[in-house]
């Protein structure tokens, strides 16, 4: 598909065309629905929102962001990653604080970890240290968001965030490794 429709409706949307959202929504939904359900396939099977209603709830917040000046389609799709899982972990911070006490439990980050069907304060520990490589990586951040929020393979993420497949690879490879230490903590002091 050609990017350029897209990019053009987000600049009409962006100056206030109304008009032009529901066509943006039709070129977009097929892709936005892919990273919703690819989001949702990690959350616990109980979960009460499904992917239909996590794109909507993302559209809607991303197009009522008027100040944001899209840049291309890639910066929509990083936007919208980034959008679903702020909305997934404002869901798993409410179902953590429903529970009775306890501090989140540390754990090494592996990809079947990310599965948090049981235990919301698994993600709440992967958002945090996700907010720390931002700060410290943004592009690195945004490869995993990508990645593994997201579920685009390297070609993919590569495209949204116009960087070699090589460079792709490299931050996927040092990032994992560095939230895998930072959701593990600092190691246990021997006796």
């Amino acid at each position: 598909m050609d990017p350029q429709p897209i990019t053009l409706l987000l600049q009409k949307v962006g100056q206030g065309d109304k008009g032009s959202e529901s066509a943006l929504l039709e070129l977009v939904y097929s892709e936005l629905h892919r990273l919703a359900s690819s989001y949702m396939r990690r959350e616990r099977k109980d979960h009460t929102l499904q992917p239909s209603a996590l794109v909507n709830e993302a559209y809607v917040k991303l197009i009522g962001a008027q100040d944001v000046p899209w840049q291309n389609r890639g910066h929509f799709y990083a936007a919208a990653a980034r959008v679903m899982r702020n909305i997934l972990i404002d869901y798993a911070r409410t179902r953590a604080a429903e529970r009775r006490g306890g501090a989140p439990v540390r754990a090494p980050l592996r990809e079947d970890m990310l599965m948090v069907e049981e235990d919301p304060d698994r993600f709440l520990l992967l958002d945090a240290a996700m907010d720390r490589l931002e700060q410290l990586d943004p592009r690195q951040a945004k490869v995993v968001e990508l990645r593994f929020y997201g579920g685009l393979n390297v070609e993919e993420t590569a495209a949204a965030l116009d960087i070699s497949e090589k460079t792709v690879k490299r931050d996927w490879a040092v990032a994992r490794a560095w939230l895998e230490a930072e959701i593990a903590g600092p190691a246990a002091p021997r006796e």
